[in-house]
């Protein structure tokens, strides 16, 4: 893991210190060395986490042989000896025994036609001198972030690993984006292409972009395709089996300390056991046992493999006590509540080791949400044919919301109508109905996904799920909060499920073969029990669950909620008087409102660290100490 930032300011006069600043902004990523290179078109500027070739030859921005192409890059590539053989033949020289440099030459001899032999993740930028452009890419599932922008006073052109680097160039000119909270509040996470930064944009995963005097062209080099082979059970585990061992021994690659982060699923316990690394990671929430606290899975099983385990128990002070931090390292607001718990978990990693593996992807690649399960209900319900349904349906909209009504309504949609992804937490109706006029014009959510569903109209129901969670759940919100998270404590986090093979496997299995009636995950849970105790292999998927709604049902808790929910910045956005009653109707136990309150609270936490304090690292909050009681429980 390193940082990356840049600045084409093309022929006008910058001062070098400008990019300085710019690398100051993310030095978290990159603690090992710094440098910069500086001319009259271009700024390049990269912060260093050593972890292959830990020598000055290795340090960055670099050059190739004849100073035509110079790099900076962010990521792994795990194939890269198998890359760099053929050009070694090809006459190409080499001065360090890294990844980038292989990047580089392999740039200079294929063109973007490197993009289809890595194998890893990445993030990287390419200055031609001769030509005067630029080329930026990205890893095709956006494991590693990458921003670019033009909203300057200039015309200067911005790109960056993290939007912070943006902040300390004088031309940058920093706004909100109105048009990003409206869908944000249904998505829990920065759901546009277009940031909450007006005129700050993401390279999107699988895509390359061109910058040349002022004009931009992006392109896409890699999407996930379903075949959907006739693969049997055997095949497919075997496969899976094979191919999983691959991922895991090539994501070991390193010259510094490895651990894996282990809960009591089975995602990170398949990969642990595979790697068997010296250490792992867990963490739990004190005074919690069961889903808020698997600590103890995790020890069992690190037992079981003769392991070290490390384990924090984190309290609700600590929880708050960083939730401005957290946003601030996340650059955009993000309400998914698991950021916090891996904000610790990646601290305490950090500590010990410099790489961790982790088990993001596996249940968008093999389909292990419960979405995507139909219960047995639904399919009898689907006998019924669609037309009926739908007009069913039609009359359910009218008709006051119960368990019947709801079940009645979703059965006469398309699951394009219906699935947004493995959160929704405003309807389109609620958060218009929070929202002040100025901010009710942003995109809906069938807006922003009609692109996506129209590339997979001819496949099945479970494929237009997972491929939705691939392109925009999977890189905008679990990907996005585990590239920061771990950055923000200079570790590097691993996942070697989002391999490409490995997805080449996911995507030949039938849907029974992923999403079972017995189970979600079937064919990977069926290749995970060769190493795995079958307690492990079976059990259900929690996700990283916070026991929020118990927390804000403490008087402490939602008096600290409720003096930001009643703030002048939240008034400047919402109608606070209905803030306070989704949060007073949660405190007095007369609903479950913690997810929506919750996504409002962060971005007015986000936003004051960003837009009031512009940007500056912000300070723990100290929650003021008050009666602990439970509302009417």
């Amino acid at each position: 893991m390193c940082g990356i930032v840049g600045l084409i300011h093309n022929d006008q006069y910058f001062e070098p210190s400008v990019i300085q600043e710019m690398m100051k902004k993310i030095h978290h990523r990159g603690p090992d060395n710094g440098g910069y290179y500086h001319d009259r078109e271009v700024s390049l500027g990269f912060r260093r986490l050593s972890i292959i070739d830990r020598t000055e030859n290795a340090n960055q921005p670099m050059f190739c042989e004849n100073k035509r192409f110079l790099l900076t890059f962010n990521g792994e590539i795990y194939n890269f000896n198998s890359i760099k053989d053929p050009l070694i033949e090809r006459g190409h020289q080499f001065q360090s025994h890294t990844d980038s440099e292989v990047v580089l030459h392999g740039y200079e001899e294929y063109g973007v036609e490197i993009l289809h032999k890595l194998r890893g993740m990445f993030a990287f930028a390419i200055w031609d001198k001769e030509q005067e452009e630029l080329f930026l890419a990205r890893d095709p599932f956006g494991i590693k972030p990458l921003y670019y922008s033009s909203n300057t006073k200039d015309g200067s052109f911005l790109f960056g690993s993290e939007i912070k680097s943006f902040l300390p160039c004088p031309s940058f000119v920093k706004e909100f984006n109105k048009e990003a909270l409206k869908p944000y509040l249904t998505f829990q996470y920065s759901a546009l292409v277009e940031t909450f930064f007006e005129g700050v944009f993401k390279l999107n995963p699988g895509h390359y972009m061109i910058y040349k005097k002022g004009s931009c062209q992006v392109h896409e080099y890699w999407d996930t395709t379903y075949t959907e082979t006739t693969l049997t059970l055997e095949e497919a585990v075997e496969e899976i089996k094979n191919f999983m061992e691959d991922s895991v021994r090539h994501h070991q690659m390193s010259e510094v300390k490895v651990g894996s982060f282990l809960s009591g699923g089975i995602d990170s316990s398949y990969v642990t056991t595979l790697m068997k690394p010296k250490k792992t990671f867990s963490v739990g929430f004190k005074d919690y046992n069961g889903i808020f606290n698997e600590t103890n899975l995790a020890e069992d099983l690190s037992e079981q493999l003769e392991i070290q385990n490390h384990r924090k128990l984190i309290s609700g002070e600590e929880f708050f006590e960083k939730v401005p931090a957290i946003q601030y390292h996340m650059d955009e607001p993000h309400a998914n509540l698991s950021s916090i718990p891996l904000y610790f978990l990646a601290e305490l990693a950090s500590r010990h080791v410099t790489v961790v593996l982790s088990g993001e992807g596996a249940d968008e690649l093999f389909g292990g949400y419960d979405w995507y399960q139909i219960s047995r209900k639904h399919q009898a319900y689907e006998k019924v044919p669609f037309p009926l349904r739908q007009f069913v349906s039609k009359i359910c909209e009218r008709l006051p919301k119960n368990q019947l009504t709801n079940f009645l309504l979703m059965g006469g949609k398309k699951v394009e109508e219906k699935f947004i992804g493995q959160a929704k937490i405003f309807s389109e109706e609620g958060a218009v109905s929070l929202l002040k006029p100025p901010y009710h014009s942003g995109k809906t959510a069938s807006m922003i996904l009609k692109k996506t569903y129209q590339k997979v109209r001819h496949t099945n129901d479970f494929t237009k799920m997972q491929y939705t969670d691939i392109h925009h759940w999977l890189p905008g919100d679990i990907l996005q909060k585990a590239d920061k998270m771990s950055s923000a404590h200079s570790l590097e986090l691993r996942v070697p499920f989002l391999d490409k093979q490995v997805m080449e496997t996911a995507s030949k299995l039938a849907p029974s073969l992923r999403v079972h009636p017995k189970d979600t995950k079937y064919a990977l849970r069926q290749a995970a029990k060769s190493v795995l105790p079958e307690e492990w292999a079976d059990r259900a998927k929690v996700g990283f669950p916070v026991p929020i709604r118990d927390w804000l049902r403490k008087q402490r808790y939602y008096e600290h909620v409720k003096e930001v929910l009643l703030s002048e910045t939240a008034s400047s956005f919402f109608h606070t008087e209905e803030l306070l009653g989704y949060l007073d109707a949660h405190y007095e136990n007369q609903g479950n409102w913690h997810r929506c309150i919750w996504t409002v609270y962060v971005f007015l936490i986000w936003y004051e660290v960003y837009f009031v304090n512009d940007g500056a690292p912000p300070y723990d909050f100290k929650i003021a100490e008050s009666e602990e009681t439970l509302a009417h429980a």
